[in-house]
């Protein structure tokens, strides 16, 4: 399988204004480690309360406690605000990429495409 298409792909991606935006913010807003430190917080307690979902089980309130305060802190800041939408987008952008290619190669991916 050629694979300049791919490498093509993800300079296209690079390119991007979603890409450019939300790496642009990152850099904005991690040069704070204390802001640095919540965001990665926030995305290891969203990962964690979600799963929960998914699984169908309880999530752990502590858990939920403390997402809820990270993210009224975090947004409580426009320029993370902005980060965390502009992140959002990106990452939307790379799932329907993965969809288109997922439904080329005849693949079957629970929650892509449906």
């Amino acid at each position: 399988m050629e694979y300049s298409k791919a490498y093509a792909l993800a300079d296209e991606i690079k390119a991007s204004e979603e890409y450019r935006t939300c790496h642009s913010l990152r850099e904005t807003v991690t040069a704070d480690e204390t802001t640095a430190a919540l965001i990665r917080e926030y995305k290891k307690l969203s990962v964690r309360l979600q799963m929960a979902a998914v699984n169908g089980t309880q999530a752990d309130q502590e858990d939920i406690q403390r997402f809820s305060g990270i993210n009224a802190v975090l947004f409580a800041r426009p320029d993370v605000t902005q980060y965390l939408l502009a992140e959002m987008r990106l990452q939307q952008a790379m799932a329907d990429i993965f969809r288109i290619l997922t439904d080329a190669a005849g693949l079957e991916m629970p929650g892509f495409g449906e």
